[in-house]
């Protein structure tokens, strides 16, 4: 009788598992932004405490970081949308010298007698399609902006209700339950990642963007940005942003410069995410490399482009999660590198 009720069980979880990931994938388009909310809620806390030590009152400290992000919102858009745009009408061109190189390479390679089926390998790797892919990720990234003022919204309510939420859990559970003690080690947790894991991002991607400038790559502001979004991903993250700028160095100015390219990220990846974020950081939050691949192809396929940039953190909030439960310790450990 038991084994068959925990195999009713069992079933009942998984059905509600289908369901709600059924749910959220019909929902993506209100779920993004609520995510990117917290996450900028998350970010901007620190400084929301630091105004409150001073004295500055909840609603005025909400309106200042406010406006710092709708500053900086401006500021950016500025910046990236008319490489956006110039990039877009330039991806034809790209592709065609791109193209032009492919088979270029591809006949040296005949002629040294090595057979090689070039109608095979441009239906396999067609640069027309890697430029619209890139070109996809920035596409996207547009239409999240769309929603800003939902996700500036989202922010204020849930700065708001953060100041006041000790004391509800207090008055619901009692002062002395440890679940209010729990939950403020997650969410310290959760903070720290996210806070580091941002500064080291920025880093990345301004040094990025100072590299690709001397080297003279095209738009590399939008290249560092690109940097800035994908070193949320471990390992896979640093690989993917150093594709799309080696391969306009290569048709834009030549081999020597995509070399440098590379030879630029592999430093930048390698300092920023081999020596500043550990030690900074503290005891490692590392996955596996199965996991990562796993996240990113898991929330892609929930939430979409934009999932695949939050993949990583929305599976280290989880693997934070269950790292401090002890009922669930065993997941975190398994999710562990």
């Amino acid at each position: 009788m038991k084994a068959s009720e925990q195999k009713s069980q069992t079933v009942i979880y998984l059905a509600a598992i289908v369901i709600i990931l059924a749910g959220m994938k019909v929902a993506a388009p209100l779920i993004v932004p609520f995510l990117l909310a917290m996450f900028i809620a998350i970010i901007s806390a620190p400084l929301l405490i630091w105004l409150n030590k001073y004295h500055v009152p909840t609603g005025l400290s909400i309106l200042l970081i406010m406006g710092i992000f709708i500053f900086l919102g401006i500021s950016l858009s500025s910046l990236i949308g008319e490489s956006i745009g110039q990039f877009y009408q330039n991806i034809p061109t790209y592709s065609e010298k791109l193209q032009q190189l492919q088979l270029g390479l591809l006949s040296k390679i005949n002629s040294y007698g090595i057979p090689v089926d070039i109608s095979a390998i441009n239906h396999f790797l067609d640069p027309k399609k890697a430029m619209t892919m890139i070109g996809s990720v920035f596409s996207s990234l547009s239409n999240v902006l769309t929603n800003t003022f939902l996700i500036l919204f989202f922010v204020v309510f849930i700065l708001m209700e953060a100041s006041s939420l000790p004391e509800k859990a207090r008055e619901a559970f009692g002062a002395e339950t440890q679940s209010i003690e729990k939950f403020q080690q997650f969410s310290d947790s959760v903070k720290k990642y996210l806070i580091i894991k941002s500064l080291v991002s920025l880093g990345t991607g301004l040094c990025a963007w100072v590299c690709l400038e001397l080297l003279g790559v095209d738009y590399p502001i939008l290249w560092g940005l690109l940097a800035f979004l994908l070193n949320f991903i471990p390992t896979i993250g640093s690989i993917l942003a150093a594709i799309p700028p080696m391969l306009l160095a290569l048709v834009q100015i030549g081999f020597g410069a995509a070399l440098g390219v590379a030879v630029s990220y592999l430093i930048i990846n390698t300092v920023f995410g081999n020596l500043v974020e550990p030690k900074v950081m503290g005891r490692t939050l590392g996955m596996s490399a199965f996991v990562v691949f796993t996240s990113l192809v898991f929330w892609g396929w929930l939430l979409g482009p934009v999932g695949m940039l939050l993949s990583i953190p929305l599976t280290m909030v989880f693997k934070i999660a269950m790292d401090n439960s002890k009922d669930y310790h065993w997941i975190a450990v398994l999710l562990d590198k």
